[in-house]
């Protein structure tokens, strides 16, 4: 028994913020219904081809879903999704805004004909507000939250690697799901749920704006260094790898002038002496770090932060991180199936083999309509007709 076992969740979804929160419960079990267009599909699935053909974002967030085509601009398709709704639990969507209500399935429309529905738009900028109707991709959102102001070096910005502002709204429409089933569970009612990338990129970041309140100055740029805490983040070894550390406290401050760069002599210059003097000195302090380690491998120089009981990492590249060590002594790794074979696949954080997390297969375009339209009444002849009048 998963968790959302029994629930049925149907979408108008496409690129990354709703498929990554639909994935999510189709992780703990829920039935998902994508409905696509006939011919294209979501036009995610042609962002590469990286994946034995297949699109590397698409694979990551359609696993265990159903791909179901629909012309949605035929009478007979918008049938077919008012069937399809007659018994979901959640409907999602992320379309240009307006376009959900101008096929007649805005949440006031639906409330009415299925009250016990959960409606959850995900857009870019809510569904009101002078910035409703804006295109937002998430290089947009990075920039409009101020995200892209406190990246980068030198003046010079820097986006996150990651669609973090689609992820981050894929999120928070996922927990709001989630709270609007134990919700309705009590009220017996279906919720709205209006979660925008930039509330949720806003949200995420909390610390810069609370450090430039009222007027004060933001974190400066600091590349992959912490903006704020020094010495926190990367340094090159005398082997040419980097090394990434931290220190939070005074403690650890000391430990890493005694055993990691063995400069105890560091401990009474006044200019290291607090966390705010080591930032403001930082290209001083950074001079002296790197001579440390000039003489060091990456590896001496982890054996040291470790002796030292500072944090650390090494600086993983793609590749090393398929082969992580932890996560395969952890057993995090398995198998979803794909039409271009089996591809390896991460469980779901906090969940294990043990859970029995759905991981079926990421579907081809169109894979499950004629399953899907026999399963809502259709007869072979009635799927054959709506596939030659192309509603399908």
């Amino acid at each position: 028994m998963r968790p959302l076992q029994g629930i049925k969740v149907v979408t108008f979804e496409h690129a990354i913020a709703a498929p990554f929160c639909t994935r999510q419960l189709a992780d703990l079990g829920a039935r998902v219904i994508k409905i696509e267009r006939p011919g294209s599909g979501d036009f995610a699935r042609g962002y590469d081809e990286r994946v034995s053909g297949l699109a590397s974002h698409f694979v990551w967030t359609h696993r265990s879903k159903e791909s179901l085509t629909l012309d949605v601009k035929q009478p007979q398709a918008l049938d077919i999704v008012h069937r399809l709704l007659a018994d979901a639990d959640v409907f999602v969507q992320n379309l240009a805004p307006g376009a959900a209500e101008r096929l007649g399935f805005g949440y006031q429309t639906l409330s009415t004909k299925y009250p016990k529905l959960i409606v959850c738009d995900i857009s870019g900028y809510g569904l009101d507000g002078p910035f409703r109707d804006k295109k937002a991709y998430d290089l947009l959102i990075q920039s409009e939250s101020g995200f892209l102001s406190i990246t980068g070096s030198d003046g010079k910005p820097a986006k996150a690697g990651c669609s973090i502002a689609d992820i981050a709204a894929g999120m928070y429409g996922y927990t709001n799901i989630l709270a609007a089933l134990l919700e309705r569970a009590q009220t017996g009612r279906g919720k709205h749920i209006d979660v925008s990338m930039l509330e949720s990129m806003v949200e995420w970041m909390g610390y810069p704006l609370y450090y430039s309140i009222d007027g004060q100055s933001p974190p400066p740029q600091a590349g992959a260094s912490h903006a704020t805490i020094f010495p926190y983040g990367p340094f090159i070894a005398g082997d040419g790898k980097t090394v990434m550390l931290g220190l939070q406290n005074e403690r650890e401050w000391k430990h890493f002038c005694e055993t990691v760069i063995v400069r105890p002599d560091l401990l009474a210059d006044e200019r290291f002496a607090s966390n705010s003097g080591r930032t403001k000195h930082r290209d001083e302090l950074t001079r002296v770090i790197v001579e440390a380690f000039s003489t060091l491998t990456a590896e001496q120089v982890i054996e040291r932060l470790e002796q030292a009981s500072i944090a650390n990492a090494r600086m993983n590249d793609m590749h090393d991180v398929w082969h992580h060590a932890q996560l395969k002594a952890r057993q995090r790794w398995t198998q979803v199936s794909t039409s271009a074979g089996d591809m390896p696949a991460l469980y779901p954080p906090g969940q294990s083999a043990d859970d029995e997390p759905r991981m079926d297969a990421v579907p081809a375009l169109g894979a499950h309509t004629d399953a899907i339209l026999q399963e809502l009444g259709f007869s072979p002849t009635e799927v054959e007709a709506l596939h030659a009048a192309r509603a399908v």
